[in-house]
């Protein structure tokens, strides 16, 4: 995978998540690189990492948080996402 379809795919998530979720603060690492080989990711599509910060999911535990986040990224978990880790907090929990 080349740098430039990486960065395209941040940018698709990133845009994805801040208009559905309206984070304070959103850092979305792409570690496909990591995961070269593994029988997964054959379909092209990519292993990222997300840490979100968004008052949204006050009162939300953790599967629900998950949920909105899948929700948001709709398509994209077809097309671009083969895996996700998600670090997701309220403002306060920060």
């Amino acid at each position: 995978m080349t740098a430039t379809v990486g960065s395209d795919r941040i940018e698709r998530i990133r845009h994805a998540l801040t208009d559905a979720l309206a984070p304070v603060a959103l850092d979305i690492r792409d570690d496909s690189h990591r995961h070269a080989g593994h029988p997964g990711a054959r379909d092209g599509r990519g292993h990222f990492h997300v840490r979100i910060v968004s008052p949204v999911f006050a009162g939300q535990g953790a599967v629900a948080r998950h949920r909105a986040i899948y929700a948001a990224l709709g398509a994209l978990m077809q097309t671009d996402i083969h895996a996700l880790a998600i670090d997701a907090r309220t403002p306060e929990e920060v």
